[in-house]
C-alpha cells in the first residue's frame, strides 16, 4: 500500500524517470539501483533529490524482480526427459 499512496502523490517527473526502466536490462538496472542506494545512504543532496531517487530506486527494483521472475520461470522449465534436457515454453 506505501507504493500506492506514493505513486498517487507522485507527479509527471517521477512517471516520466520510470518509463525507461522497462529498457533496461537486469544488470544495468541492478546497477543503477546500487549506485542509488549507495548516494542515499551517504545522504547526498536534499530531500527533493533523495525522494526521487527513491522512487527511481523502487522502480528499478521491481524490474529487477520481474526479470529475476522471468529467468527462474525459464529455468524452472529446463525439464529432463528421456532425451536428456530439454526446453519447454515456459508461458
Amino acid at each position: 500500500m506505501a507504493d500506492g499512496r506514493a505513486r498517487a502523490h507522485a507527479g509527471p517527473q517521477a512517471e516520466e524517470g520510470t518509463r525507461d526502466v522497462a529498457g533496461l536490462s537486469f544488470e544495468l538496472a541492478l546497477q543503477e539501483l546500487e549506485s542509488i542506494v549507495k548516494t542515499l545512504e551517504e545522504g547526498k543532496g536534499g530531500l527533493a533529490l533523495a525522494i526521487e531517487q527513491y522512487e527511481r530506486g523502487a522502480a528499478l527494483r521491481r524490474h529487477c524482480e520481474a526479470k529475476l521472475s522471468e529467468a527462474e520461470a525459464k529455468v524452472q522449465a529446463i525439464v529432463e526427459g528421456p532425451q536428456g534436457l530439454s526446453l519447454r515454453d515456459a508461458e
